[in-house]
């Protein structure tokens, strides 16, 4: 298999080989490839909980569990203070 890199990926290869952490090009391309394959599985993943929480979230709209517009932003502002507070505290 052949690929082409542009110049600067080319680069960024040959400054990681040089560094010592790497041995070869194709050593850094195989780690490369890894992490990216394990990034896209991870974002897949994420998406599908989201597309399943919206799913959730339109079957209590159907179901009239609704709340008030006003009463859901109350609540939203409500969480994020708690979790910053629970940030500068933790």
């Amino acid at each position: 298999m052949n690929v082409s890199l542009t110049p600067e990926l080319e680069r960024l290869i040959e400054q990681r080989v040089a560094s010592g952490h790497y041995t070869s090009a194709s050593e850094v391309m195989r780690e490369a490839l890894r992490l990216f394959f394990q990034f896209d599985e991870s974002r897949a993943r994420e998406i599908d909980l989201f597309n399943r929480k919206i799913a959730d979230g339109l079957a209590q709209l159907d179901r009239g569990e609704a709340i008030p517009g006003d009463e859901a932003r109350r609540l939203t502002k409500e969480r994020i203070t708690a979790r910053r507070n629970a940030k500068r505290t933790g």
